[in-house]
């Protein structure tokens, strides 16, 4: 007897019905949605120190915990808010796993409010375990490891930051200057350091710029006071979008007791130091996605007129290099600039090594594992510390940086030039160096009478000004004790000398500074010398020369 069709099919769906109910009472027993199904109640862990692995979890081998993890997929980011608590999104769409399995393409993430997921919670107990000395051959070695394992640390993925005053605006900048305070037992350099961002830098300028300040100290009090004092003084650029304050709860804080004492530090001094560390940390996770590059200050420094410029066309004259840190200041971390595709991964790296060593150490090993082994800092420098006294216990603090100038766009010309010297140049201290406006000088041995550092310009030029600095804070002594400069003409055969030589100035104090100096030769020179008049015991740095010319 033959089925019709019309029962075929019904049966054919009916079968179909029963297979699909299958599968789902079977999908059931792997998860449920978190809507559906109430968790099994689950008693709290004993508490623990923060960024300790769970109990149960083997170096590098995470065990499931249902009071830590969730199952995430991916999502898309938006945009940050004005909301008076901004949580930086972190991409993931979660749902609370069930007997510790994931849904389909899902992943094991951390729950919101955990710092760190256990593999990398592991290697930072494996760190703390290990002397100074270990961890600083490991840096040195510039292990790759290093940078994959932080890439694993999901802890800056789940911060909830409180914004103080402003909001970030949703286009990126070219530049974010970032900058982190606390109170100071002596001092209150805030406010200076934020007029003379604004002030030094023009309307173009600050269209292509946002300044963010995290008020990184343990009194909320004293950070709300801040903020209002920074709100009223600078509200037009708050308003703009042009300055954000914010602040990251201490409870997403590592844990600051029981450090290791590295370097013979005290013990507070080393608890400040790592507690700035990860102050920065957070810090450079908020300031990622604000700009293109970022630039690293503190809150005690003046900016020179125009910096953003200077720092724009620095960034242009190192197109197509892969440097890792760009520097304009000498002193500590002061004016150090980032891109900002790499600050996840520094903070990141600051977390792993919190309680190691200062930020500035961590900096250096941070630039070296990304294989930028020599310094690139541009002269002169950008910006200039002020602060009196020390945000560690007021401490007096009188560092200043030689090599700053206030007006970044008074840059000399400095014409192609061959450079010769009859001295004995020591190590790779060359002459091109005090020519240059890249990091160095030129150090030579043992100036004597007629010793001199010639300038022969590949084409003539109309000399309007010249500058020379010699000496340096490290090497007080080594500066130009007696000895005049000198404008020459009739360039000879060999191309290392003119023939003839004019005198227009003498050194004062190891510097020399002359200006309209085309009224007395109106006429293109070729060269500029430098002649020493005395001899003396010291050896001699040229820090720097400049040159600036009038159209010939």
């Amino acid at each position: 007897m033959r089925c019709s069709p019309k029962r075929s099919l019904t049966a054919v769906i009916a079968a179909s019905f029963l297979l699909l109910l299958l599968l789902l009472l079977l999908h059931r027993g792997s998860w449920q949605d978190p809507q559906e199904v109430s968790p099994v109640p689950v008693e709290p862990p004993p508490p623990r120190p923060m960024w300790a692995p769970h109990p149960r979890s083997a170096p590098f081998l995470p065990q499931w915990d249902p009071n830590l993890w969730f199952c995430c997929l991916p999502c898309p980011i938006s945009s940050p808010n004005s909301s008076s608590a901004f949580s930086l999104p972190f991409g993931l769409l979660q749902f609370r796993s069930w007997r510790g399995k994931c849904p389909p393409l899902a992943y094991m993430c951390p729950r919101p409010r955990v710092l760190t997921s256990p593999p990398v919670a592991a290697i930072q107990v494996q760190f703390r375990d290990l002397p100074s000395d270990a961890v600083l051959k490991i840096l040195k070695q510039g292990s790759l490891h290093i940078l994959q394992d932080t890439d694993n640390l999901c802890a800056l993925h789940n911060i909830s930051y409180h914004l103080l005053a402003g909001s970030p605006l949703p286009h990126k900048k070219f530049l974010a200057v970032g900058l982190s305070s606390v109170r100071r037992p002596r001092g209150y350099y805030l406010p200076d350091t934020l007029q003379s961002l604004f002030k030094q830098s023009s309307e173009e300028e600050l269209q292509e710029m946002v300044v963010v300040v995290h008020l990184a100290d343990a009194d909320p009090i004293w950070n709300a006071q801040v903020a209002a004092d920074i709100s009223h003084r600078f509200a037009h650029h708050i308003l703009l979008g042009r300055l954000v304050l914010i602040h990251a709860p201490h409870e997403f804080y590592p844990t600051l007791e029981g450090l290791k004492r590295n370097y013979n530090d005290p013990e507070e001094r080393v608890k400040f130091r790592s507690k700035q560390n990860v102050d920065y940390a957070f810090l450079f996770t908020f300031a990622a996605n604000l700009s293109s590059y970022y630039l690293m200050i503190e809150d005690d420094v003046w900016s020179a007129k125009s910096f953003f410029t200077a720092i724009r066309k620095a960034v242009a004259s190192q197109e197509g290099s892969n440097w890792a840190t760009l520097e304009f200041s000498k002193l500590g971390y002061i004016g150090k600039l980032y891109r900002s595709s790499d600050l996840p991964r520094l903070a990141r790296f600051l977390l792993l090594f919190y309680q190691e060593m200062p930020c500035d150490w961590l900096l250096t090993h941070f630039r070296l594992l990304l294989t930028q082994k020599d310094v690139i800092r541009f002269k002169p420098s950008l910006f200039q510390h002020m602060g009196l006294y020390s945000s560690f216990q007021g401490t007096v603090n009188r560092l200043e940086d030689d090599e700053f100038q206030a007006d970044a766009m008074d840059l000399p010309d400095n014409p192609p030039a061959a450079l010769f010297t009859n001295m004995v140049v020591f190590e790779n201290y060359e002459p091109s160096k005090a020519y240059s406006t890249a990091r160095g000088y030129f150090w030579g041995k043992n100036p004597a009478v007629g010793s001199i550092f010639s300038i022969v310009f590949h084409q003539p030029a109309r000399v309007t000004r010249v500058r020379v600095q010699t000496g340096s804070s490290e090497r007080p002594g080594d500066f130009l004790h007696a000895g005049v400069l000198e404008l020459g003409r009739g360039r000879r055969a060999d191309g290392r000398d003119c023939s003839v030589y004019t005198t227009v100035g003498t050194f004062e104090k190891g510097n020399l500074e002359w200006r309209g100096l085309e009224k007395g030769m109106p006429n293109p020179v070729e060269c500029v010398r430098i002649r020493v008049t005395q001899s003396q015991s010291e050896w001699l740095i040229i820090q720097s020369i400049g040159i600036w010319t009038a159209g010939t």
